[in-house]
């Protein structure tokens, strides 16, 4: 059976090299553009489409890149970014009544007793950035390192010491215990284009320093690794172990820091994913001060606005952050942002989507102040904010309905309401699904079991009719959805139902 593509972190463990079998020739990239390419209207052509040889600019960033090996203890249970079960246990699907007995049979080890963390061994990449030894390299590389080395190009091993981790965007920061006088690279001052000639150094599979060359494929890519993804997309072949290494443009500067492959088997295929510089740097420059990455914060849950939400409040596109809740005592509350508003610019730049705000709030830091560009009540206004110190992850938890009365049924939709009241765990305030047809209208626009209904069209809701209410006068009125404020869990978000189906 095919495996499906993953996206896959691209560290390597080091336990063993399967050969690949024979090499195939790959064709010249470097050649030149013929004379009779198309020239786009109202552009230069360029004199050529890339240089004859990188040999000279790897000649002198080469030196400030490093392998990272780092030791760590690891639970026998671990099985390393496979979709295998556990070492020696069979690959049994979630759910089958054979998961508990085989998990306890394995967490008790085959004499009866448990089995004991035992040392691992790992290796990624990374590049000087400073004459006296720091090291940028990611996150998961380092993260459960009990000791960190550094091999250098002339094959020179330093021990190392990790300065600071950010977990949010896989970026890490070591620095090496001796010497002082070692070859850097610096950052670009300039973000790359799309179709921009890159070169990437690492340490693929442990081989040791290896250069790929390649064009940035895209910008903005959200891979679903953290809250602030914004990687380049690069084509230039990185593998298991490239994880830490530069990414560099033309000229030697670091353009980005290799950290996923997306691969069907786990090596390449030429989808490559390096966190920016624009990204980077100002993370690595907390780091190297204070140890930490101390973000701004405003407290908000937010969403992006669909065609539909953007509809009923009168937006005329789909750009800017949803407010779905502003918490207690956060900036945002205090500075007057409510349920509903829409986030459209910081201090007069665009938004063009929640990621886009959080990055933007993030990366300005505790105690600024900042304008917003807010639309609220079918108008635009501005909204000043002293932002706070982004508090630590709170995980959310679902409070399941545990029982079902006064229910009643919105069948056009595929749902099954009951005031929140009545339903164990689900508080006092709302109406809570309480049953959902998967392939209901309800279902495709998100709603799921246990969800609780807060608003419809801005007006609270503690019973079923209320919900059937609004949508049926807003078709009356002419609208073509309602937005639900939904509540899952601990988190809050807008719903916009249509009312195609309302009665």
């Amino acid at each position: 059976m095919t495996k499906r593509p993953t996206i896959r972190t691209a560290l390597y463990g080091a336990v063993a090299v399967t050969a690949l079998g024979a090499t195939v020739a790959a064709p010249n990239l470097l050649s030149t553009a013929p004379a009779h390419a198309a020239q786009i209207a109202g552009q230069p052509a360029p004199s050529t489409i890339a240089p004859g040889s990188f040999a000279d600019v790897v000649d002198r960033v080469s030196p400030a890149v490093v392998s990272v090996k780092v030791k760590m203890v690891e639970n026998a249970s671990s099985n390393d970014d496979d979709d295998s079960g556990p070492q020696g246990m069979p690959n049994i699907p979630k759910g089958d009544p054979l998961e508990r007995f085989f998990h306890q049979f394995q967490q008790r080890g085959m004499n009866g007793q448990k089995p004991k963390p035992h040392v691992g061994m790992a290796q990624g990449s990374g590049f000087f950035i400073s004459a006296d030894g720091y090291i940028v390299t990611n996150n998961h590389v380092v993260e459960n390192a009990t000791d960190v080395e550094v091999v250098t190009q002339d094959g020179k091993t330093v021990p190392a010491t990790v300065v600071g981790t950010d977990k949010k965007t896989d970026l890490a920061l070591i620095k090496v215990k001796s010497g002082n006088n070692y070859p850097f690279v610096q950052w670009a001052p300039t973000v790359p284009r799309v179709g921009d000639w890159v070169i990437a150094v690492g340490n693929p599979f442990g081989l040791g320093g290896t250069v790929t060359a390649g064009i940035v494929s895209a910008r903005g890519r959200d891979i679903g690794a953290g809250p602030y993804d914004d990687f380049l997309q690069i084509d230039a072949p990185v593998n298991r172990g490239n994880s830490g290494g530069p990414t560099f443009n033309t000229e030697g500067q670091v353009v980005g820091i290799n950290t996923a492959i997306f691969s069907p088997s786990g090596g390449s295929v030429g989808i490559g994913f390096a966190i920016p510089t624009e990204v980077a740097r100002g993370v690595i420059q907390d780091l190297r001060d204070k140890g930490v990455v101390a973000r701004g914060w405003l407290g908000i849950q937010i969403q992006p606005v669909t065609a539909d939400i953007a509809d009923s409040l009168g937006l005329k596109d789909t750009k800017g952050a949803l407010v779905a809740e502003p918490q207690k005592g956060s900036p945002a509350a205090a500075a007057g942002i409510r349920s509903g508003d829409v986030i459209t610019a910081v201090n007069n730049d665009a938004v063009d989507g929640p990621k886009e705000l959080s990055r933007k709030i993030a990366g300005l830091g505790p105690d600024k102040k900042v304008a917003l560009t807010v639309f609220h009540d079918g108008s635009a206004k501005q909204v000043d904010v002293t932002l706070g110190t982004l508090p630590n992850d709170q995980q959310a938890k679902a409070d399941m309905p545990k029982a079902q009365d006064d229910k009643a049924q919105l069948s056009n939709y595929g749902l099954t309401l009951a005031p929140a009241a009545s339903v164990a765990g689900a508080g006092s305030n709302g109406v809570v699904v309480a049953d959902i047809d998967p392939d209901g209208t309800a279902a495709q626009k998100g709603l799921q079991t246990g969800d609780v209904i807060l608003e419809a069209a801005g007006k609270p809701v503690t019973k079923p009719s209320d919900v059937s209410a609004a949508l049926a006068d807003a078709k009356k009125d002419g609208h073509k959805a309602v937005l639900l404020r939904v509540k899952t869990g601990d988190n809050v978000r807008y719903v916009a139902l249509s009312t195609t189906n309302a009665g």
